[in-house]
């Protein structure tokens, strides 16, 4: 569509676009101005009028509320028809999330964007790199049961991983590992041996893993980021801690990929030099 259109061409295109979104919805003139609250005969005009002038702001908001469409695609300003509501509602989905990672919503999130990258940034460890030691005590005192599910998650999520041709890239905040190498802040309790069992097995997989696993340590002093994970071009989903929050529309999509791309590219530690960190870490646990 032209960018500038003339007040007759404007004019003309919402006649047309009325009175297609008048068939779409099986709606008559009456109806329709009953639903907006004019005359018939105002409405009637106008559909009919062949000049320039263009109906008041109150008739052009009335249809478009009454025909589900938006007042900006009726004249002319858009070529989407779909509500500012509407396309809200289909770039942004909130859905529940449990405790830990057992529904199915978020491996199929994965399983959608199997080809992609996929930018990762955790609320604490990546559970796909946890032990069942680990998540036992992470997860069994809050699930109310045993913590297997979440074992089994943490597998199938890492097998998948394993034989997609997704690569991964972690960005994590230095202190996370600090606290959880010293057990300190979320990991107070931790238990010494289980710490060190998990850093052993966090070592072997990043080396085993790498470069198709990828992880990064930013210093948090410089740089912050929510819980989120950014599936290629498809989506970008944001933990809030009791719901995920995805985002579909390309342009957000394209903004939260480059916010995550400057904790790697500031990151104080890369995914080469992060299996030597932890070996070298690994000493300080008491």
């Amino acid at each position: 569509m032209p960018h500038k259109l003339s007040k007759a061409d404007r004019a003309a295109l919402f006649r047309d676009r009325l009175t297609a979104a008048m068939a779409t919805a099986g709606i008559s003139r009456a109806a329709l101005a009953r639903a907006v609250g004019v005359d018939r005969s105002t409405l009637s005009q106008a559909l009919s009028d062949t000049g320039a002038r263009m109906p008041g702001a109150h008739l052009v908001a009335g249809a478009a509320a009454a025909l589900g469409v938006s007042s900006d695609w009726l004249l002319g300003l858009s070529n989407r028809p779909e509500s500012a509501a509407d396309l809200v509602a289909a770039a942004l989905e909130v859905s529940q999330a449990p405790r830990a990672l057992v529904d199915q919503t978020i491996f199929d999130w994965h399983r959608e964007a199997a080809g992609y990258k996929i930018r990762h940034v955790p609320a604490a460890l990546p559970d796909m790199l946890k032990t069942d030691a680990m998540l036992e005590w992470e997860y069994g005192p809050h699930l109310g049961r045993s913590a297997q599910q979440a074992i089994n998650a943490s597998r199938d999520r890492l097998d998948w991983m394993r034989e997609s041709h997704s690569d991964y890239e972690i960005a994590m905040p230095i202190y996370e590992m600090e606290s959880f190498i010293r057990g300190t802040g979320y990991y107070t309790g931790l238990p010494a041996p289980v710490r060190l069992a998990q850093a052993d097995h966090m070592e072997m997989l990043t080396r085993q893993l790498y470069p198709r696993l990828r992880i990064y340590l930013f210093d948090a002093r410089r740089l912050y980021s929510a819980p989120v994970t950014v599936f290629g071009t498809l989506l970008a989903v944001f933990y809030t801690g009791g719901h995920y929050m995805a985002f579909r529309d390309r342009q957000r999509i394209e903004t939260f990929t480059q916010d995550f791309d400057v904790l790697v590219r500031e990151a104080s530690h890369t995914a080469r030099d992060l299996p030597g960190m932890i070996r070298e870490m690994r000493a300080l646990i008491r």
